[in-house]
């Protein structure tokens, strides 16, 4: 197999693709092709959430299906950070020996700043996008929780 510029797998650029495609497995593909099951398999959940937000809209804020599918969704884009973040901060050394191994060392990118700016990003949104689905699923479930205990007494 030879070693074009083409197989070369920058850093930077998985950091980003899980940073704007995560939910949709876009930094699976783009590290492994499009033979890669678990990158097929992100849509999914995705998929599900933002059927959840498009609930919440239709039906409002009390429709329990929502509430499943709303936490799906924050979990996954917390999820697709915390691996943009996990790449980033991968020593380089590292991260040739895993995805570049077969390109001379010569030709392998160092890592720049659009790995810090990537990782920066990453944990902006998913500090963000975790905490808030934390905050709205323990909301809605103790929402509920006294709903039920005031049908019970009365």
């Amino acid at each position: 197999m030879s070693s074009s510029s083409s197989s070369i797998k920058s850093k930077a650029l998985a950091t980003w693709a899980a940073v704007l495609g995560g939910p949709f497995g876009l930094h699976r593909f783009y590290l492994y092709g499009l033979n890669d099951r678990l990158g097929w398999l992100c849509p999914i959940p995705t998929l599900a959430g933002a059927w959840g937000v498009r609930r919440v809209f239709e039906l409002g804020q009390n429709d329990q299906l929502a509430w499943v599918l709303l936490p799906v969704l924050g979990f996954m884009v917390a999820a697709c950070m915390l691996q943009a973040i996990i790449y980033g901060l991968t020593p380089d050394e590292a991260w040739h020996a895993r995805h570049n191994r077969l390109v001379p060392p010569a030709q392998r990118p160092a890592s720049g700043w659009g790995v810090v700016i990537g990782i920066v990003t990453a944990l902006l949104v998913g500090a963000t996008v975790l905490m808030s689905t934390i905050a709205y699923s323990g909301q809605r479930y103790f929402e509920y929780q006294i709903e039920e205990a005031l049908k019970i007494s009365q």
